[in-house]
C-alpha cells in the first residue's frame, strides 16, 4: 500500500523540480527581478524555497543540518536543481520508513518541540506559496508560469491519462 502522503509530497518535489527547470532558461535580469509583496528576486525566492526544505526534511530523517544557508549567495539554479532531485529521492526514503506525524522534533528556534506532521505539512504550504509568488514575477513580467498545479504534476507524473 502507497502511504497517503505520496501525492502531496511527490508533487511538491516535482513542482519545485519543474519551476527551477523552468527559471534555468530565463536571463539574469528576470531572475533578479522581483514584484511588491513578494519574498523578493526569483533566485533569492528559489534559494529559500529549497534550503527551507532542507532544513526540514534533515530534520525529519533525523539528520544532523548540512547548514545550506552558508552559500546561500552564491548558490546558482543548477546547484538547486541538484539539491531538489536529491530531496525528492530523500522524500521517498523518508516516506519508506514508518512515518509517524506525531513523533515530536525540536524546533529550529526556541525550546517547543513540533510533531513531524506539522513539519510536513509546512514544506508542503511553504513551498505552494513561495512558487506562487516566482510565478507572480513572472507573470508581471509578461511571461507564462508552468503550471504547477497538482493536476499537472498528476498528469506528467502518470497519476491521471487520457
Amino acid at each position: 500500500m502507497t502511504h497517503a502522503l505520496h501525492d502531496p509530497i511527490r508533487h511538491n518535489s516535482w513542482a519545485n523540480i519543474h519551476l527551477l527547470e523552468f527559471c534555468q532558461r530565463l536571463d539574469e535580469q528576470t531572475l533578479n527581478a522581483t514584484v511588491p509583496g513578494t519574498y523578493g528576486t526569483i533566485t533569492a525566492t528559489l534559494r529559500h524555497i529549497i534550503f527551507c526544505e532542507i532544513d526540514s526534511l534533515e530534520r525529519l530523517l533525523g539528520q544532523a543540518p548540512s547548514d545550506p544557508w552558508h552559500t546561500e549567495k552564491r548558490t546558482g539554479l543548477g546547484v538547486l536543481l541538484t539539491h531538489a532531485a536529491r530531496m525528492a529521492t530523500d522524500w521517498e526514503r523518508f516516506l519508506s520508513s514508518n512515518v509517524d506525524s506525531e513523533h515530536l522534533l525540536p524546533l529550529d528556534e526556541g525550546d517547543t518541540p513540533v510533531p513531524a506532521g506539522v513539519v510536513i505539512a509546512v514544506v508542503i504550504y511553504h513551498g505552494s506559496e513561495h512558487r506562487g509568488q516566482v510565478c507572480t514575477i513572472l507573470s508581471a513580467l509578461g511571461h507564462e508560469p508552468p503550471d504547477l498545479t497538482p493536476w499537472a504534476y498528476a498528469f506528467a507524473s502518470g497519476r491521471i491519462r487520457v
